[in-house]
């Protein structure tokens, strides 16, 4: 099998692929690594899905490419890798509002903040909310926190918190 010239180096939120031995991988440091698997078409993705990318539908955009390299969309199953929680993530009054004016229904996925004008996102579930619209077979998250788990995971809010200077990355991968 012909394999892909990687040398351009290409920058892309998601990736599909039906080759065998090629491993799909990407980098987060409290966004949503979201691996892709649906077995009978043996077709994989992956996705870096930060509140911007859920938000404009890269995971249903994942999705949609897995359709057209033979994936059935009710045997498609996604796992939410390691990601920030919403205990952790406080984001203000103008990011609250732009999700509730793209979808009234996105409220639920906030709660009050310590402080005025302040809220906790819930971005696993904003994400399994969306997976699971989009029809397919199974969506889950592994239930861990970037930001809480200091010993196991990177996460760029709470060296920003602590003032570091680099924060690391998280890979995730998937491979058939």
């Amino acid at each position: 099998m012909e394999r892909p010239d990687w040398r351009g180096k290409p920058e892309a939120d998601a990736l599909v692929s039906r080759s065998a031995g090629l491993a799909l991988a990407v980098l987060t440091a409290d966004c949503q690594p979201v691996l892709f698997h649906e077995a009978d078409a043996g077709v994989i993705g992956a996705a870096h899905a930060g509140w911007k990318g859920a938000q404009a539908g890269i995971l249903e955009a994942t999705i949609d490419l897995m359709l057209t390299q033979g994936a059935a969309r009710e045997k498609i199953h996604a796992v939410i890798g390691p990601t920030i929680s919403q205990a952790s993530y406080e984001v203000g009054q103008e990011f609250f509002e732009s999700f509730v004016d793209d979808d009234p229904n996105a409220a639920r996925f906030f709660v009050n903040g310590a402080k005025p004008d302040k809220y906790l996102f819930d971005l696993p579930g904003y994400g399994l909310m969306r997976l699971r619209a989009a029809g397919i077979g199974q969506a889950e998250w592994c239930g861990h926190c970037t930001y809480r788990e200091t010993e196991l995971f990177f996460s760029y809010r709470r060296a920003t918190h602590r003032g570091e200077g680099d924060y690391g990355r998280l890979i995730s991968a998937i491979r058939l």
